[in-house]
């Protein structure tokens, strides 16, 4: 099942990150780290668009704040991506309905791509839901074609458990990997 979210007073920090929550004093610097995604195959691995303009940018981090369910990466005092813990599809996973989860999403710019960053960020994101928050188990997707995610889920120690078929936000249907992590 999934269980109730709220990082809106979270902060968790790593060797190199503070994983927090966002603010709209973030603005340019979430929306200078989604335009990125304009680069070839960047958010379209993660299934979806980059933001065309700052208020799109401004409605998704409204969303974030208002949600309490994501987290801004801060590296070196900059925001580089996020993290959010969102609700996993039950539909999908039936045999989890007496356990208690969540799903992580992440994304990071281009520019700290090949530095360890996510990995750092998944583990203390997955240590908190463990041990703060005493899941289950946490599960992790990933589009088949995106090795990247596929080797920063690894490196945490998800293990591939079930391919499923994903519309992705521009409409889409991409095979994905879901992968999960048990307590």
């Amino acid at each position: 099942m999934n269980i109730e979210i709220d990082v809106s007073n979270v902060i968790l920090r790593t060797n190199r990150l503070i994983l927090r929550p966002w603010t709209m004093d973030d603005l340019d610097e979430f929306y200078e780290f989604y335009e990125y995604a304009s680069a070839d195959g960047v958010g379209q691995m993660a299934g979806w668009l980059p933001h065309e303009n700052k208020e799109t940018s401004l409605a998704v981090l409204q969303r974030f704040i208002a949600e309490k369910k994501t987290f801004a990466l801060e590296f070196e005092s900059k925001v580089i991506g996020s993290l959010g813990i969102e609700e996993y599809d039950d539909r999908e996973l039936p045999e989890f309905q007496s356990k208690r989860g969540r799903e992580l999403g992440f994304v990071l710019s281009k520019d700290y791509w090949g530095r360890g960053l996510m990995p750092e960020a998944v583990k203390a994101a997955t240590k908190y839901l463990f041990n703060d928050l005493d899941l289950d188990f946490i599960v992790c997707g990933h589009f088949v074609d995106n090795v990247r995610s596929m080797r920063v889920q690894e490196k945490c120690g998800f293990k591939h458990y079930k391919l499923i078929k994903t519309t992705t936000e521009y409409g889409t249907v991409k095979d994905c990997w879901l992968s999960i992590l048990e307590r």
